[in-house]
């Protein structure tokens, strides 16, 4: 603790939920996010925890559903078309309230697109992804020293909420190497995990891990302690970044991930045009932070410019956010073209009418 080092981001993922905690990882390769997966291969066997490598996207995730039902931490990760596959098994997870930790390492799409870096998996991770009435929480981190830190935070979220969790980075953050530091967390108040299914353990009837209600009365049900869960969770777990908004804007710009630092250049670079710009970073993208709108949405001259790696998802709930006040634009790049600062510094001046 307390020395950083430098270290690739696939691998940090995998030291940080290491020293989350975590006793159980089922993965399968797939790039950009394989190092993940042989970090884990190397390190978990080492020190008495559980690795292994599934036959396939949909066995592990249902690994992962029964290592989480005996109340271990567990955690997968994969990439675009691999949560794709393990998004029925992360339904089921939500029905039956496990905790787990699944991490995405996006790339670019659909089909099997391309190993290069996107934002297009926002809908996937933020509106359900699977079947049914869920969400979960999903953290967009910007750096690799950020990564490692919402991922031991994921971790306890999960426990807290008994709730799948995901971490969405791009194939940048992957694979670039950065200086991290693995420091002493914030220790949260995790309940005690007596819904596990661990044998009797003094209890007279056994627990049942299960999301099968066949009566309607009782699907619904459960489904509104599911929406009372989600609405707790919007209460207490949003996280955002407000940069440069301290005073009034030409215009904010919404963007999270990789893409949000190549924003904040584009900042730098209109200041020297004489172009006031402010950044809303969205940190947790499900539950979407629309308080953040409402405190910079007077301070914005020309409105919202949503900029991503998509080809314009997050835009629809910055809209939503933003209801109707002021004007919403979208930029984007796609297929794991990165947008570059000129890029975009070319779309903020025809929003604000070129240079001052």
């Amino acid at each position: 603790m307390g020395e950083k080092v430098l270290m690739k981001g696939n691998e940090a993922i995998g030291e940080a939920a290491i020293q989350a905690g975590c006793q159980c990882f089922f993965g399968y390769p797939i790039t950009p996010q394989t190092e993940v997966a042989a970090y884990m291969s190397k390190r978990m066997p080492k020190i008495g925890r559980i690795f292994m490598q599934a036959e396939s996207e949909v066995a592990a995730i249902n690994m992962v559903y029964g290592a989480a039902g005996t109340g271990v931490r567990s955690m997968t990760s994969s990439s675009s078309p691999g949560i794709s596959l393990k998004s029925e098994g992360i339904s089921y997870i939500a029905g039956a309230e496990l905790p787990c930790v699944i991490i995405n390492i996006v790339r670019g799409g659909p089909g099997l697109g391309s190993i290069q870096p996107a934002q297009s998996d926002y809908f996937q991770a933020t509106k359900g992804g699977g079947h049914g009435d869920y969400n979960m929480p999903v953290y967009a981190p910007a750096s690799i020293q950020e990564m490692v830190d919402l991922i031991q935070n994921a971790f306890d979220i999960a426990d807290i909420y008994r709730t799948p969790v995901m971490v969405m980075g791009d194939g940048m953050l992957g694979q670039m190497m950065e200086p991290v530091e693995f420091k002493e967390r914030e220790k949260r108040e995790i309940p005690e995990k007596t819904w596990a299914a661990t044998g009797l353990k003094g209890r007279k009837e056994h627990n049942v891990i299960n999301s099968l209600y066949l009566q309607s009365e009782k699907l619904e049900e459960h489904n509104k302690k599911l929406q009372a869960k989600y609405a707790e969770i919007k209460k207490n777990e949003v996280r955002y970044e407000l940069f440069n908004c301290e005073e009034d804007c030409d215009l904010i710009i919404v963007a999270y991930g990789t893409t949000s630092r190549i924003c904040k250049n584009v900042i730098k670079l209109a200041a020297q045009e004489g172009i006031k710009l402010g950044l809303v970073r969205p940190i947790t993208l499900w539950p979407f932070p629309t308080e953040a709108f409402d405190k910079v949405i007077d301070k914005t001259k020309c409105g919202f410019l949503s900029v991503e790696m998509s080809a314009g998802q997050m835009v629809e709930d910055v809209r939503l956010a933003v209801n109707g006040k002021k004007p919403v634009d979208f930029y984007g790049r796609t297929g794991g073209m990165v947008p570059s600062p000129e890029e975009i510094l070319a779309k903020v001046k025809e929003i604000v009418g070129g240079a001052k």
